[in-house]
């Protein structure tokens, strides 16, 4: 099943400007963590997800609007939910989760529990109800403008490029997790661009994200 593509073709410039856009604050944040040593500080809270989630609304309109202006039409960038989509998503879900626990045999059993994210996680506390409200605001932030945006504006120059270019900039502003956090996010990001690259359905992928975030706060 396929969801419409833009109504225009994204130019590589238009396409850097929105990673900049979008993702731009959160790579210095994520790269500043790294040239800091990777600071846990306090964890996750209900005050920084609000944060995060108001940022993402702010940025993420700045955004969608930078494209309507580009002739871009907003309603077929954006994921269209279906309970077949959400099914698709869990099993989208159990994939990436099998896949990372393959991959994880790889490391040493004692370098998880001394990963950063791994100490941010143990200081957070966070309610059930902002967990899933930044999950899934953070899903489809996340995933429209990386996945279902820069896939597609990458597409003519094949998948290795496209596919390798989200994966880089996915991976950037997630480095504040620490080498094993990492891994987890290339192995993820490898099989949800996959899967949209052969489908061009978003909203599993949206769905997936989401599911991974509310575990991960959970």
């Amino acid at each position: 099943m396929t969801e419409p593509t833009t109504t225009r073709a994204p130019a590589p410039l238009e396409a850097a400007t929105v990673v900049v856009l979008c993702f731009g604050w959160f790579i210095l944040i994520s790269l500043s963590a790294v040239g800091a040593d990777f600071p846990a500080g306090e964890g996750f809270s209900d005050a920084n997800l609000a944060e995060m989630i108001v940022t993402e609304l702010a940025l993420g309109g700045l955004a969608l609007a930078f494209l309507r202006f580009r002739g871009h039409s907003i309603s077929e960038l954006l994921p269209r939910p279906s309970w077949a989509g959400g099914i698709a998503g869990v099993m989208l879900f159990v994939v990436t989760l099998f896949a990372w626990w393959f991959v994880a045999g790889f490391f040493d059993t004692k370098s998880f529990h001394s990963q950063p994210i791994e100490e941010m996680m143990s200081k957070s506390h966070v309610s059930i109800g902002m967990a899933v409200a930044l999950s899934m605001m953070n899903g489809l932030y996340e995933e429209t403008f990386l996945t279902g945006y820069l896939l597609e504006a990458f597409r003519s120059y094949g998948a290795s490029v496209a596919i390798g270019l989200s994966t880089l900039v996915r991976l950037l502003y997630h480095l504040y997790q620490g080498p094993i956090g990492a891994a987890s996010i290339v192995v993820y990001a490898v099989i949800v661009s996959l899967f949209y690259w052969r489908t061009k359905w978003l909203w599993p992928v949206v769905f997936c994200h989401v599911l991974t975030d509310l575990v991960a706060l959970s």
